[in-house]
C-alpha cells in the first residue's frame, strides 16, 4: 500500500512534519541519505566525545504558560511534553560594535530597551515604536521581498543602531547578502529579542532521540542510506521517489525538506539563477574549566567600519561573527556536567564557498588553510573577550565544503537559497516544500515549517 506521506530528509523539519502527519495517518516514511537523522543539526563522536554540528542555542524561549508562543505551539502540535526538553535560559548575550558600542540583552526584553536608552538615547522612542509595529505585523502573510535594512534606516534615526540590531538576526537566519526580508526580520526579532535563547540540558542527540521515539511510537518509519535520485512524476502529480538503488517508493503525498534547488534537480527541472548563497566556517575550541567569562552566553560582533554581511572576498571574513559559549545557561552545568568540563567556545564567521572549493582537491593545502583559519579565529576571539586563550585546543573546524558534503546543501549554505517558497507550493498537486527554503529558520522555526506545511497542504487532503 502507498504510504500516506513520504518525507525527503530526516532533519528537524522532516522529523516534525512526519510526526505531525503520523498522529493521524501512521503510514509515513522518512527517507534519509545518511546513517543518522538531524541534517544540519546532528552529531558525531570524536575521541570518545560527542560533538554537535548545529545546536548552539535554541531561540523562541517562552514561559510554559504562554500558549501562543511558537515553542509551546510546536510542542502541542507534536504531542510532546515541554518538560522533556529540560530547557535552560541564557545567562545573557550582547552585540559589540566599534567605538565601544555594546548592547547587552537577555530573555528579559526590558534589558535591551534599557541599554538602547543608554547607548542611543535619541533612538529609544523610535525603537519602542518599531517594536510595537513588529508585534502587530503578520510575517506569515504572502508578500514580496521587503528590505529590512531599508525599513530600519527609515524607522530609526541612528544607522549604527539599525546595523547592531541586524547583526544577530542576520547571523541567526538571513540568506540574503547585506539584508534580510522584512518578514524574516520580524520572525527573528521575536525569536531572539522578544523571546530569547535557551538550551536543553542534553545534546542535539537527545532532542533527535526524543523526536524519533515520538515518531516511531506513532507508527512512522525511517530509512537510512536512502538517497533519492529522482522524483517520478507525470502531469503535475508525483508518483514515487526513486532511490539510487533503483527502488521506487510510491506515495500519496511527498514533502521535500532537502532544499528548493536540490528538489528541482531530482525532479529533472531547470534550476533558475539565484543570488549568491552565504556560507560559514565554525571552529570548536575546548579550554580548561572556567577559562571563559561566565556572564555571557553569545557575543555577536562586528569590527568593521560598517557591518557587512555577505560573501567575503577571501576564504573567511574575520571582521564579524558569533562567539557562543554553550555552557553558559542558567543551571546547565549542574544538570549537564559534560557542558562544564572543558569550557567550550564555538566561533562562527562568514566564508566564501568558491575559495574553499578551489583548494578542495589538495588535502594538504585544505587542512593547512583550516589550521590557519582556526588560529586567526582564536586570535579574534581573544580580542573580543579581552582574555588569553593560549591553552585552548581546536577540536574541529567546519567549512562550507563540510556542510555541502554531509547535508547536500548547495554551496554549503546553511540558510539555503535567498529566495524562499513561503507557501511551500512547487506546482504539483501532491509535492510540497518545507524547511530552510520554505522560510522558517532555527531549530524551532525549521520544525514549525514542517508542521505548518503538513497542516496546510497534506492533512486536509488525506
Amino acid at each position: 500500500m502507498k504510504p500516506s506521506l513520504v518525507v525527503l530528509g530526516g532533519g528537524l523539519s522532516g522529523l516534525a512534519a512526519a510526526i505531525r502527519c503520523a498522529r493521524y495517518f501512521p503510514d509515513v516514511v522518512i527517507l534519509e541519505q545518511h546513517i543518522r537523522p538531524g541534517g544540519l543539526n546532528s552529531w558525531y563522536y570524536r575521541n570518545g566525545r560527542l560533538f554537535e554540528t548545529g545546536l548552539h542555542a535554541i531561540t523562541n524561549f517562552a514561559a510554559a504558560d504562554d500558549k501562543k508562543a511558537p515553542l509551546n505551539r510546536l510542542l502541542r502540535q507534536l504531542g510532546i511534553a515541554r518538560d522533556r526538553l529540560r530547557l535552560h535560559p541564557q545567562i545573557g548575550s550582547e552585540i559589540r560594535f566599534p567605538g565601544g558600542r555594546v548592547l547587552p540583552f537577555s530573555n528579559d526584553f526590558a534589558e535591551l530597551t534599557e541599554n538602547i536608552g543608554k547607548v542611543f538615547p535619541k533612538s529609544r522612542p523610535a525603537f519602542l515604536a518599531l517594536t510595537d509595529w513588529l508585534r502587530g505585523f503578520d510575517p506569515f502573510a504572502a508578500a514580496p521581498f521587503r528590505s529590512a535594512r531599508a525599513f530600519l534606516r527609515q524607522s530609526l534615526p541612528d544607522a549604527l543602531l539599525a546595523d547592531m540590531l541586524r547583526c544577530p538576526l542576520s547571523f541567526y537566519g538571513s540568506s540574503v547578502e547585506n539584508d534580510m526580508d522584512l518578514s524574516q526580520f520580524a520572525i527573528m526579532f521575536r525569536a531572539i529579542f522578544l523571546e530569547g535563547f535557551c538550551r536543553p540540558a542534553g545534546t542535539i542527540k537527545d532532542i533527535l532521540d526524543l523526536l524519533l521515539e515520538r515518531y516511531q511510537e506513532l507508527g512512522g518509519a525511517i530509512r537510512y542510506r536512502a538517497k533519492v535520485a529522482a522524483i517520478v512524476h507525470e502531469g503535475g502529480q508525483v508518483r514515487a521517489a526513486r532511490l539510487e538503488t533503483g527502488e521506487e517508493i510510491e506515495c500519496r503525498f511527498l514533502l521535500s525538506t532537502i532544499g528548493h534547488a536540490e528538489t528541482l534537480a531530482i525532479l529533472g527541472k531547470e534550476i533558475p539563477k539565484e543570488a549568491p548563497r552565504l556560507g560559514f566556517v565554525e571552529n570548536i575550541f575546548s579550554l580548561p574549566r572556567a577559562s571563559l567569562p561566565a556572564d555571557r552566553t553569545i557575543i555577536f560582533f562586528n569590527n568593521g567600519e560598517t557591518f557587512r554581511y555577505g560573501v567575503p572576498k577571501n576564504a573567511v571574513d574575520f571582521s564579524s561573527g558569533v562567539l557562543c559559549m554553550p555552557g553558559n545557561f542558567h543551571g546547565l552545568s549542574a544538570a549537564s556536567p559534560e557542558m562544564a568540563e572543558p569550557s567550550w567556545l564555538r566561533a562562527t564567521h562568514l566564508a566564501n564557498y568558491e575559495k574553499w572549493r578551489e583548494i578542495a582537491n589538495d588535502q594538504a593545502q585544505y587542512q593547512a588553510t583550516k589550521q590557519t583559519m582556526a588560529a586567526a579565529s582564536l586570535a579574534e576571539a581573544e580580542k573580543i573577550l579581552g582574555i588569553s586563550l593560549a591553552n585552548s585546543v581546536c577540536e574541529d573546524s567546519f567549512t562550507p565544503l563540510t556542510v555541502a558534503r554531509f547535508t547536500g546543501k548547495r554551496h554549503g549554505a546553511i540558510y539555503g537559497a535567498p529566495d524562499k517558497i513561503k507557501d511551500g507550493d512547487l506546482g504539483f498537486a501532491n509535492l510540497f516544500l518545507a524547511g530552510t527554503d520554505q522560510g522558517f529558520l532555527g531549530i524551532v522555526g525549521s520544525m514549525l515549517s514542517g508542521v505548518s506545511m503538513v497542516n496546510r497542504h497534506i492533512l486536509p487532503k488525506l
